[in-house]
């Protein structure tokens, strides 16, 4: 069997390989990876008639555009506008606008597709961060508005209310959960900060972490309504305790951005079932 016969062979072994095949072409990583990192509108993020996406740098996020409607693209408070760029400004419509004033000032985009079937990328850069929107126009579904929570923004925010508090009070010696109720039940991911139990006193939440809290970055506190939004709550840090100046009947707790930890404290009702 001649060389170059084996030399053929290999060259077809080696290109029909699962290694080679699951890479693919440029094109074909780069389509793989645009999708990976596409965020779709969901239910959940909705409020009111605003899409909100959690903004995680290098994602991209879906806009949902009709002829004869104006979608708004309503950055954060006090965030400058520095450039707008659009891969399509022909059949495109991109014109920007604020509202409010002061440490309220707000930017907004807005966007208008002048035929439906259409596809585009818009590139947003500001002050603060780069958002990278990909536009899709229909006959007749558009999105209202979208806009983003920043979750690293919050985690900031929070550790200075902490220190804050820290500073300004002294901290518990310690918290006894005498005649206290424990009607809550703990869900979700398995960190090392996941609370051992939550009680209250019928005014006060009382969510008690392990000793290691301390160690690491402490998590943000959310209050989740029945449809599934979510809001920054005020609490105090006292020790390994999270002390909330209210009563809720489920919250959150998350950490990270892109792989996102959530921890779960569901009240029960009555009968013992969480609700």
């Amino acid at each position: 069997m001649s060389k170059a016969f084996l030399a053929a062979i290999a060259a077809v072994t080696i290109l029909h390989s699962p290694a080679v095949a699951s890479n693919g072409s440029p094109a074909e990583r780069v389509r793989a990876g645009t999708a990976a990192a596409l965020k779709e509108p969901r239910a959940q993020d909705y409020r009111g008639a605003v899409q909100t996406y959690p903004y995680v740098e290098g994602d991209v996020f879906r806009l949902i555009a009709a002829p004869e409607h104006v979608t708004d693209i309503a950055l954060q408070e006090g965030e400058a506008l520095q450039s707008v760029a659009a891969g399509d400004t022909a059949r495109w419509i991109v014109g920007d606008t604020v509202s409010g004033a002061g440490d309220s000032r707000r930017v907004h985009i807005m966007i208008k597709p002048l035929a439906p079937g259409l596809s585009t990328n818009l590139i947003i850069t500001t002050d603060r961060r780069v958002y990278h929107v990909a536009l899709t126009s229909t006959t007749r579904t558009a999105m209202a508005a979208i806009s983003w929570s920043y979750p690293d923004d919050s985690l900031i925010a929070i550790r200075r209310a902490a220190e804050r508090v820290r500073e300004s009070a002294p901290a518990h010696a310690s918290i006894e959960p005498v005649n206290f109720g424990f009607a809550y039940t703990i869900r979700g991911d398995k960190p090392a900060w996941r609370p051992l139990r939550a009680f209250d006193d019928g005014r006060q939440v009382f969510i008690e972490f392990p000793a290691t809290l301390g160690q690491g970055e402490a998590p943000p506190l959310f209050i989740t309504g029945d449809d599934g939004s979510a809001e920054l709550v005020n609490y105090r840090v006292s020790g390994r305790f999270y002390i909330v100046d209210r009563l809720f009947e489920r919250a959150e707790l998350r950490h990270g951005a892109k792989k996102q930890v959530i921890v779960r404290i569901v009240r029960k009702s009555p009968s013992g079932a969480a609700k």
